[in-house]
């Protein structure tokens, strides 16, 4: 099996503490020597400066490649631009662009009237600047918006012929659900890589929370499984074991790239990718 490639996900702190604790996950996860992280937005746009300041940051201080969110919620086209002007001023040269969610209240994504309708439009306008490497999201289970069998396939169609290089899923629970999505993705003409995005479950009740406002179905026999686990005290021990054995089988079928969602937690993200033979590659140098 071959040593995969691996990236990581961050959001951006929302106090002192979790400051602190982002830090010192950025730290320990960076001499793994990742392709690329990213840090995500909040909810209708909420942390657009925050997420700016962490990207800054991590490429500043720690020379990883930093691929910033960047949605079309709650912004006219010029600001969003305005967004992108400042992140190549600052050395990064790498979006994830998303519609992004609505914000919490609303009955759904509304586009302000002088912004990006959807991610498509707001892709072909980054593609024209031709500076940055553009990566979008994918889902292998149906979106909660999909209207059809093959809605998120076309979506992703579209946006790659925009000008995405990459995709990276949403999180799943079985490696037969993203191979299906990847054959269905090659019927379709999408050649651009797609790479799964693996979420260490640190909180199975978290987790199912998530799952049900993303669409991602919960396997009966995985909830019978953490309910044992957690009555064990062996919960943490089973998220590692499945995470490990869901990388292994994609790898095995074939994947060569695998996004973390880290949580900004170092542990469980670090044992699982050790156990897959990644270790660290470089000596970390934070710049003063």
């Amino acid at each position: 099996m071959k040593t995969p490639r691996i990236s990581f996900e961050f959001f951006p702190p929302k106090n002192i503490e979790s400051t602190f604790r982002l830090s010192d996950t950025v730290r320990d996860l960076a001499p793994l020597d990742p392709s690329f992280v990213s840090v995500t937005y909040g909810a209708g746009g909420t942390t657009r400066e925050l997420t700016h300041d962490v990207v800054a940051t991590i490429h500043k201080n720690y020379g990883l490649n930093v691929a910033a969110h960047l949605t079309c919620v709650n912004a006219t086209r010029a600001e969003t631009m305005e967004i992108v002007d400042n992140y190549a001023r600052a050395g990064v040269s790498e979006i994830v662009a998303l519609r992004g969610d609505p914000p919490k209240g609303s009955s759904g994504f509304t586009a302000h009237p002088d912004g990006f309708a959807n991610s498509v439009e707001l892709i072909e306008a980054l593609a024209t600047r031709g500076d940055m490497n553009i990566r979008v999201g994918a889902y292998p289970d149906p979106h909660p918006e999909a209207t059809c069998d093959t809605s998120d396939v076309d979506w992703l169609k579209r946006k790659i012929d925009a000008g995405a290089t990459s995709a990276i899923t949403q999180f799943f629970f079985d490696a037969e659900t993203f191979f299906r999505f990847r054959d269905k993705c090659e019927k379709a003409g999408i050649d651009a890589p797609i790479i799964p995005g693996i979420l260490p479950i640190q909180s199975w009740s978290g987790v199912k929370k998530f799952a049900a406002s993303c669409g991602t179905p919960v396997p009966v026999w995985l909830d019978e499984a953490y309910t044992r686990a957690e009555r064990d005290g062996r919960d943490r021990l089973l998220s590692v074991s499945l995470a490990t054995e869901l990388c292994t089988e994609l790898l095995e079928g074939g994947v060569e790239d695998l996004h973390f969602y880290t949580l900004n937690k170092t542990d469980m993200t670090r044992d699982i990718i050790h156990a897959l033979g990644v270790t660290p590659k470089v000596t970390l140098q934070q710049v003063a």
